[in-house]
């Protein structure tokens, strides 16, 4: 990444924020978003999963319902055998 160790122990001890560019490179090193890296989210989104999100928003419209449409049924799928489960 470029940066040296005792940098990295600085930014772990928040006695320095790190720079937009060089938080972009660790989150690309850590496989995470940058709203993960910094606390905004605890929803951990690699980049495969942020690709296909990706993929889907440049779909026309109708597609884009049909995706999800098939994601909607999974996770009710999901959550009714989660619940039956209980």
């Amino acid at each position: 990444m470029g940066t040296s160790g005792d940098i990295i122990g600085r930014y772990e001890r928040d006695e320095v924020t790190p720079s937009v560019e060089v938080a972009s490179k660790l989150a690309d090193v850590l496989d995470v978003s940058l709203d993960y890296l910094s606390g905004k989210t605890d929803t951990l989104l690699d980049s495969a999963t942020l690709g296909r999100i990706m993929e889907i928003s440049v779909m026309p419209e109708d597609d884009q319902k049909q995706v999800f449409l098939v994601l909607d049924a999974h996770i009710r799928d999901y959550k009714a055998r989660k619940a039956y489960a209980q």
